[in-house]
């Protein structure tokens, strides 16, 4: 784009000042070069360097997301875990995801809680397993479907540390209390499926 507006500046001045437009295209086409090398530069340092700090920048989001909702500045937890959530932060997903379940600094969205749980249960968090079994419990932004919800949060007791897994088998068996043993039978069915890839 700026070649071009400086070819237009060229071929508009030309008859007028030729010498003077012409150094007006140079330095046009020499500060895009400059532009260029800075970017090539920029993503070379990546490459070489890893995405370390690019991670970094990401963890920091979801951990100043989180300190945000802690405050109850919700509209800041938005803002901070979004980014981080749209990069695949599986925590800033769920942590999002819980947000537009409850209605929390965003409109309450439950297809949008879903789809966050989804995306971050899929990386293995365990926090939005259980949001994805409750969801799927509830039918809320997801089809009603018991067995998957006993999937979901049955991958979320096997995974989760020994503080919390009594937590998730509560809410598991809660949902077990309501299927047949041929349901319970499938939804653990999928989730060994689901655990050993």
């Amino acid at each position: 784009l700026q070649m071009t507006i400086a070819f237009k500046a060229f071929t508009d001045t030309r008859t007028q000042l030729p010498s003077f437009a012409f150094e007006r295209a140079c330095s046009a086409t020499l500060s895009l070069i400059a532009a260029r090398s800075t970017l090539l530069a920029i993503l070379l340092a990546i490459l070489v360097f890893g995405t370390g700090t690019m991670r970094a920048a990401v963890a920091g989001g979801s951990m100043r997301g989180t300190a945000a909702y802690s405050r109850g500045d919700y509209s800041r937890a938005v803002r901070e875990l979004a980014p981080a959530a749209s990069r695949g932060n599986p925590r800033a997903q769920g942590q999002l995801g819980f947000m537009y379940e409850n209605g929390f600094g965003v409109p309450q969205n439950y297809a949008a809680a879903a789809d966050l749980y989804r995306s971050a249960a899929a990386q293995g968090d365990v926090f939005a397993q259980s949001r994805l079994g409750l969801s799927y419990d509830k039918g809320h932004g997801v089809p009603k479907n018991v067995i998957l919800s006993y999937k979901w949060l049955d991958l979320a007791a096997a995974k989760a540390s020994e503080r919390e897994r009594d937590y998730y088998r509560r809410l598991r068996d809660a949902v077990a209390s309501k299927m047949t043993s041929d349901q319970i039978v499938e939804g653990q069915r999928l989730a060994l499926i689901w655990a050993t890839g």
